[in-house]
């Protein structure tokens, strides 16, 4: 029986060191396949938008480390090595993502996929070129992110027209108004700009600003005296005698002009006044009869003399209360040039020839209130003729 029982033991106690044996081979091939399946992966580096990620993998291709990363490739992207290259330990690979970005060139818009990091480099990327006056929304250094916006202004040349003076100003698209204000042009209340200030500047514009002012001008005008006559039956018919010495007097005439790049282009007068008054000048006439003219008879032919003296005055078509059509029609205002004197038509009769010694050949043409007897008014064209003719006696000789 004791036997037997140490065969049993004997038994048991070599099972189990078979067991013991078996799990411990087994968990050593677990151990060295582990070490070797981890030992055989490939160590990669992998830039991923410029962030570094170091991988261990027995992945085969650039395309599978990728998958591994749950990395979709845009056909824009940049990445190197390509997606088929097969993976090699202390591989380096690098994957720079395009990114979205709208670009507006004046009226022209457009989305644009780059992987360009600055600005300055997706403009040379895209071969677009800048000016000196060329507006950019953004700056040159500025990074390159998802759904950025570049506005970019190209300059033209526009003519800037203010007050008559020109010049060529670059400008980008804007209104009239804001190009203006750039321009630190200020825009009185008169002031007309054309186009209008609403309206957009574009290329070979014209923007015109004509300065309009609105001035008083004060004009001060000699206003002529009138004549008033008097009977006086002292004096002989026919003779007149200066009582009162006439005197111009002087209005004020208030204008309000308009004023276009310094020029006037209206006038309107708005008020009148009086700085003094005129004065009258006052002249007795005559009203005594005057002795007959002595008729000379022609011992050969007995015929009367056509030749005999006269008391002789001046006027003109513009005196007070003149309205410088004669008694006989004749406008004087629009023909200054005639020879015309005023008669009484009971000593000479309308329509005479006659000639007036210093005056010359003219026309009984008109008739006067004062012109009574041997007296004649003699017409002049001005006023200074006129009174240089004064009064004094000539003698006047009847042609026909």
């Amino acid at each position: 029986m004791l036997h037997n029982m140490k065969k049993l033991f004997s038994g048991s106690l070599s099972k189990t060191k078979l067991a013991i044996m078996i799990t411990s081979f087994i968990v050593l091939s677990t151990i060295l396949g582990f070490g070797v399946f981890h030992g055989t992966k490939a160590a990669v580096t992998v830039n991923i938008d410029g962030e570094e990620v170091l991988l261990h993998t027995h992945a085969e291709t650039v395309a599978d480390i990728l998958k591994d990363l749950n990395i979709s490739i845009h056909p824009e992207d940049h990445l190197h090595p390509s997606e088929s290259t097969k993976v090699t330990d202390s591989m380096q690979i690098v994957w720079d993502p395009a990114k979205e970005i709208q670009l507006v060139i004046d009226s022209d818009e457009q989305m644009v996929w780059t992987t360009a990091k600055t600005v300055e480099e997706l403009l040379t990327q895209e071969e677009i070129q800048l000016s000196t006056h060329d507006k950019v929304n953004v700056s040159l250094n500025d990074t390159i992110k998802d759904n950025l916006v570049i506005r970019i202004n190209k300059a033209f040349q526009v003519t800037l027209d203010v007050g008559g003076e020109k010049q060529e100003i670059w400008s980008t698209s804007t209104t009239v108004a804001d190009f203006l204000e750039q321009q630190e042009i200020t825009i009185n209340d008169l002031d007309r700009v054309e186009p209008s200030l609403e309206e957009l500047v574009a290329m070979d514009s014209v923007v015109k600003v004509t300065r309009v002012e609105k001035v008083t001008d004060v004009v001060e005008e000699t206003v002529e005296y009138g004549v008033v006559t008097r009977n006086d039956g002292n004096l002989e018919k026919g003779k007149e005698q200066l009582v009162q010495q006439g005197q111009e007097g002087t209005i004020a005439k208030h204008y309000e002009v308009i004023l276009e790049n310094g020029k006037e282009v209206s006038r309107e007068l708005v008020k009148e006044e009086t700085l003094k008054e005129s004065l009258d000048r006052i002249v007795a006439v005559g009203t005594k009869a005057p002795p007959q003219p002595t008729q000379v008879v022609s011992r050969s032919t007995e015929t009367s003399s056509k030749e005999f003296y006269v008391s002789s005055t001046a006027y003109t078509a513009f005196c007070n209360g003149c309205s410088g059509v004669t008694s006989t029609g004749i406008n004087l205002r629009t023909n200054p040039g005639m020879k015309v004197i005023a008669v009484d038509p009971s000593v000479i009769p309308l329509g005479t020839k006659v000639y007036v010694e210093g005056y010359g050949y003219a026309v009984a043409g008109d008739t006067g209130g004062a012109i009574k007897g041997n007296k004649i008014d003699v017409f002049f064209p001005d006023k200074e003729t006129a009174y240089r003719w004064g009064r004094k006696r000539v003698k006047i000789k009847i042609i026909d």
